[in-house]
């Protein structure tokens, strides 16, 4: 008999016993497939193979954290020592955040046993509507264990108030590309400022157009300006 094979039908054998005449993957070797295949930039992959971890029963959890998490850790590392560039971090982000869709509703109803590392609000200012570098850090926040609420683009400073008090956050981040944006940036912080909210939070900016003098000058409390430096600072923000 011939037995032919699709791609998607193709998986790690490391970790793998047979039974009958089946392969049966165990739970370390199927999340190691997702690590792998985000370290692969393959998006297809990482569906597939995310969605046959839900078929299975595996933990969304572990598989968010030591499959989909540590894969784009390593291309945050290879970022950072020039080994690949800002597309590769890109397009590992997005595979990522394809495979933690697909576990999202396992996720909330299992949202209890991730220990969140905290609460961040964050969105691109008003008058900005430049978005990669903050779903870059969105993405590596996620991986770091962050519960992280997206306002999106052109957010007001009504909105950032509102959802900071709306889920407690721990840390507002914001950030501006364009330099006449930049400003928006005091005006939320003056916002949260006057609704009294200010001294309770963290407040952390980033983005092509705020330097660390002008982050001094605003008295933010912390700031980067890429998204794999971003993870720690944020760590220490909650530490402080």
């Amino acid at each position: 008999m011939r037995v032919s094979f699709h791609k998607s039908d193709i998986i790690s054998v490391e970790n793998a016993r047979i039974e009958g005449d089946f392969v049966v993957t165990s739970s370390s070797g199927i999340i190691e497939d997702l690590r792998r295949a985000v370290l692969n930039l393959d998006l297809d992959q990482v569906r597939a193979t995310a969605q046959e971890a839900v078929r299975q029963g595996v933990d969304p959890v572990e598989a968010i954290e030591n499959g989909l998490s540590k894969g784009i850790r390593e291309i945050g590392h290879k970022f950072e020592t020039g080994e690949v560039f800002l597309m590769e971090l890109v397009l590992g982000s997005e595979a990522m955040k394809a495979g933690i869709e697909i576990f999202r509703p396992l996720l909330s109803a299992q949202r209890m046993k991730r220990q969140s590392t905290g609460t961040v609000v964050i969105g691109t200012v008003r008058g900005d509507i430049h978005d990669m570098g903050k779903n870059l850090v969105t993405v590596m926040l996620e991986a770091a264990g962050f519960e992280v609420t997206d306002l999106g683009v052109d957010v007001s400073p009504e909105k950032f108030v509102e959802q900071v008090m709306a889920v407690k956050a721990h840390i507002v981040a914001m950030s501006s590309l364009l330099t006449t944006s930049a400003p928006e940036q005091r005006i939320v912080m003056d916002a949260l400022e006057k609704k009294g909210i200010r001294r309770s939070l963290k407040v952390a900016v980033g983005g092509a157009a705020v330097t660390p003098q002008l982050a001094q000058e605003m008295k933010a409390d912390g700031y980067s300006d890429n998204a794999v430096d971003s993870v720690d600072i944020f760590k220490k923000l909650m530490n402080s």
